[in-house]
């Protein structure tokens, strides 16, 4: 009974040793970790139209103007102000939101005002509909007529 006992187990120690022994060294022809040519080309590529502010054509086509610039973005920057200042303490994120929701006031819907209180405001800082009605009309008469 001792045989029957002893195959089985070196039969498994045998089997286990050749299942870790599978994918330790890697393929000669697989490509080395690190970041890939295309990530890599992507860093030395000049700024596209996203950083520079512009709007791509799928951006244009979806209602998202250019980022404004000069006296067009101190207007927008002081028409949202008025609602609540502390939506410009990120100036940037700011810009964001109202491009982005100009899109969605080119398309209508029913809840333009709600969105708008929701992209604008957040969790320490959340916005009623009447401030997203009011961040709307600012957007309307500054960034997105």
């Amino acid at each position: 009974m001792r045989r029957t006992t002893v195959l089985p187990a070196a039969l498994l120690a045998a089997a286990l040793f050749t299942l870790t022994a599978c994918g330790t060294e890697p393929e000669p022809d697989a490509p080395a970790a690190g970041p890939s040519a295309s990530a890599q080309a992507a860093k030395e590529q000049p700024a596209d139209d996203a950083d520079s502010g512009e709007s791509s054509d799928a951006e244009k086509a979806a209602g998202i103007p250019d980022a404004p610039t000069g006296a067009d973005r101190a207007a927008y920057l002081a028409a949202i102000k008025a609602v609540d200042p502390r939506i410009v303490e990120d100036e940037e994120k700011a810009i964001d939101a109202g491009r982005n929701q100009c899109s969605s006031l080119t398309g209508g819907g029913d809840k333009v005002d709600w969105l708008a209180a929701q992209r604008f405001g957040n969790d320490t800082r959340p916005l009623t509909d009447e401030q997203g009605k009011a961040l709307n009309e600012a957007l309307r008469a500054t960034l997105c007529p």
